[in-house]
């Protein structure tokens, strides 16, 4: 698979279908205001019993748009501020995480705004949690006890599925230099620049952090998921609107509005 040739073709895609919702409703033409800001660990997820979530050791943070009074999540690892219309937000280049984060949680909230898209803000407290036990159980329940491939690690939804499918049907992958090759539930963390495909070709689930979005490595994920005809799911607020708009496979057990 060739990475370069399919980077952000889904992103973009969604982007000129957004584009056109805003025309129709014609939102590019009023003053929206939309404020991105990031979240503090505490605003974004509250107080889980765990503490070990990318957000809560300071790897990622979530920024927030708001659009008319709604709200629209995403989570990056390069937050920025901004304050300006859609049509600015929609001009942005598509081409570093920062502006993807922008694009994306703007997209959130005004597909919120307008009730076509729900759960764009990220759950909070015990239900990241429960989160977990629900997308196992999912799994479980539509598909059986089969391999599951975890891409970008979330440590609740990892270790549930290792309790629910075993060690040796389960396998992860991450960019986070501090989590390559290091062990976790009984396994070892891949590393997801070498080893996402022989995750994919392994797996019967493939199980994809929405975050892939903004990282720009969706597309090559989605190429392999598609070529070795595997089922999958996008799991949490940030690829609310993209899954929406381009009829991907989305669980957010639960994401709030």
């Amino acid at each position: 698979m060739n990475k370069k040739n399919r980077l952000n073709v889904i992103l973009n895609d969604s982007k000129l279908e957004l584009s056109k919702i805003v025309m129709q409703g014609r939102l590019q033409d009023t003053d929206v205001s939309i404020l991105v800001k990031p979240l503090t660990p505490e605003e974004a997820i509250g107080q889980p019993g765990r503490r070990d979530f990318p957000i809560i050791i300071g790897k990622e943070r979530v920024i927030e748009a708001q659009v008319l009074g709604a709200k629209g999540h995403s989570f990056t690892d390069s937050p920025a501020d901004f304050t300006g219309r859609l049509s600015e937000i929609l001009a942005l280049p598509l081409e570093t995480n920062t502006n993807r984060a922008l694009f994306i949680a703007a997209m959130n909230a005004t597909l919120r705004h307008l009730n076509l898209c729900e759960k764009t803000v990220h759950c909070k407290n015990e239900e990241p949690t429960k989160c977990a036990k629900e997308i196992a159980a999912h799994i479980l329940e539509k598909w059986g006890k089969v391999r599951v491939g975890l891409i970008g690690l979330n440590p609740a939804i990892g270790e549930e599925l290792v309790e629910t499918f075993g060690a040796d049907n389960v396998k992860i992958t991450d960019l986070d230099l501090q989590n390559i090759n290091a062990s976790k539930f009984g396994l070892k963390i891949w590393d997801g620049r070498e080893k996402t495909n022989d995750l994919i070709k392994q797996s019967e689930v493939v199980v994809i952090t929405g975050t892939t979005f903004v990282n720009g490595t969706f597309d090559y994920i989605m190429a392999g998921v598609r070529e070795h005809k595997k089922d999958y799911l996008v799991y949490g607020v940030t690829g609310a609107g993209i899954c929406k708009l381009m009829g991907l496979n989305r669980i957010c057990p639960y994401g709030r509005n």
